[in-house]
């Protein structure tokens, strides 16, 4: 399947909320597609993701918005649901879903739910997956009961047209498998969790079982996400260990374009500072470019 590009930028979501507006009319403005929105319910200095995402979306037109990722663990697959159909049809169809397992644990239990052992944690997003798409379906009643989840005539509540698609924030092989054999995308990680140098393989595995699963690998939209700065001045690049990218535009379309060739179609840039320039640059010096490279 045929994939066109995207780019787009990665939001904190802090109690700066200015600051947050700021970032995204900034993005809109130079024609990002894209906006990720964190999800640490745990943090006391980040707002929800959620109802920020919410907020945005009534303060724009065009660009959409992803949690980067959802904490399935604090966010019941019935209800995330409810969620997502609801800020489909509020933007126009401008809401995708980032989907992860659970990563910080030990700041995750404080909001008062119970431990998963990585395996577990696989097992429920999986069951999550399967139960978000019966309960987008456009009519009928749902029920299901399941090791995680359970639903007993719930009636589905269809998004925008053209639908939700769940981007996986995954890492390890298992995830990455899951991620191939059910998920829309593949929301790489930022490398503090999985290296750069990972990503080829990790891009393998899911080709893997996408393949076994009867389905074609380019089904299964490749998201790069990266932590870095765009400069004034040239400096060399390699993708390598969890490195912030720093080099100019120019760099970055080479190295974009690179990925592009990996199989990634979706770039997010989450900034190291400067946030509202830094996405004006990327989608006014960086992703015209790669557009015109890769045509």
């Amino acid at each position: 399947m045929l994939q066109a590009l995207s780019f787009g930028v990665s939001v904190a979501p802090t109690t700066d909320v200015e600051e947050n507006r700021a970032v995204v009319a900034a993005a809109e403005r130079a024609g990002l597609d894209l906006v990720g929105v964190q999800d640490h319910p745990y943090v006391a200095d980040y707002l929800d993701a959620f109802a920020l995402i919410g907020d945005l979306i009534a303060r724009t037109s065009k660009i959409s918005f992803f949690p980067d990722v959802a904490n399935l663990p604090l966010r019941p697959a019935p209800m995330l649901a409810r969620q997502a159909s609801a800020l489909s049809r509020l933007s126009g169809g401008r809401f995708h879903l980032g989907l992860g397992a659970g990563g910080y644990w030990d700041a995750i239990v404080k909001l008062g739910v119970a431990r998963r052992s990585p395996k577990e944690a696989l097992e429920a997003q999986e069951e999550a997956i399967a139960l978000l798409r019966g309960l987008w379906q456009p009519s009928g009643h749902v029920t299901a009961s399941g090791k995680w989840f359970s639903v007993d005539g719930l009636a589905a509540q269809p998004p925008a047209p053209g639908g939700v698609e769940i981007w996986v924030g995954a890492q390890g092989p298992r995830s990455l498998a899951l991620t191939g054999r059910v998920a829309d995308g593949w929301a790489a990680p930022i490398p503090s969790y999985l290296p750069y140098e990972k990503w080829p393989e990790s891009n393998a595995l899911i080709d893997r079982a996408a393949v076994e699963a009867g389905r074609e690998p380019g089904d299964v939209r490749r998201i790069a996400q990266l932590v870095g700065t765009i400069t004034d001045t040239p400096r060399s690049v390699e993708l390598q260990g969890s490195a912030p990218i720093r080099t100019d535009a120019q760099g970055w379309v080479d190295l974009l374009t690179e990925l592009a060739v990996q199989s990634f179609t979706g770039f997010v840039l989450w900034p190291e500072e400067n946030a509202a320039e830094q996405a004006r640059r990327f989608g006014e010096e960086v992703a015209p470019a790669v557009r015109d490279r890769l045509e």
